[in-house]
């Protein structure tokens, strides 16, 4: 009995048979997580992006249009309309503002406020319309789904209600209205 198994033993070692399907096996997942999160990647910096530009050009009209301040929902409007590529922005999307000393730079709180998706949009945490030539901070925090939520980097990003989040700020000075 000893003998039959140590020489099906011997066989089975010397077997090359199905020998690249182990390489195949170990490889293949690892050269497909690397594509995955490559494309996870480019879709969160194109997202990033999209934020930051439909922050700035939000911002912009903001500082040109003199003696009008827009609400919050106002506000978070012109973002998702210069951000089309944003995926239900107007359902994820928080914003926060308030003015803040020049000489302190302090104002906004540490960890950025983000939409709760379970519930209905939370009210601004911070929303300050602020006076004349104030110092205006503004940040923007928007929820996503990852594409490929699996690709090792959804676990690694920052998460909001279980989510990954993403931020862009920007500061503008109060016009005086008159």
């Amino acid at each position: 009995m000893r003998h039959h198994i140590s020489k099906l033993l011997r066989r089975f070692r010397r077997d090359e048979e199905g020998q690249i399907a182990i390489e195949f096996v170990i490889i293949v997942p690892l050269i497909f997580t690397v594509f995955l999160t490559s494309i996870e990647t480019g879709i969160y910096s194109m997202r990033q992006m999209w934020l930051e530009r439909g922050l700035d050009i939000a911002v912009r009209t903001v500082r040109l249009s003199t003696g009008e301040a827009p609400q919050h929902g106002e506000l978070k409007t012109m973002v998702c309309e210069q951000a089309p590529f944003l995926p239900n922005c107007e359902a994820r999307l928080q914003l926060e503002m308030t003015p803040i000393s020049p000489t302190a730079f302090a104002g906004l709180p540490a960890q950025a406020d983000c939409v709760d998706t379970n519930e209905e949009v939370n009210p601004p945490r911070t929303f300050v319309q602020g006076g004349n030539h104030d110092l205006m901070i503004i940040r923007a925090c928007l929820v996503f789904n990852p594409v490929v939520p699996t690709s090792g980097l959804g676990f690694e990003w920052d998460q909001a209600e279980g989510l990954p989040r993403m931020t862009a700020m920007s500061a503008f000075v109060q016009e005086p209205n008159e």
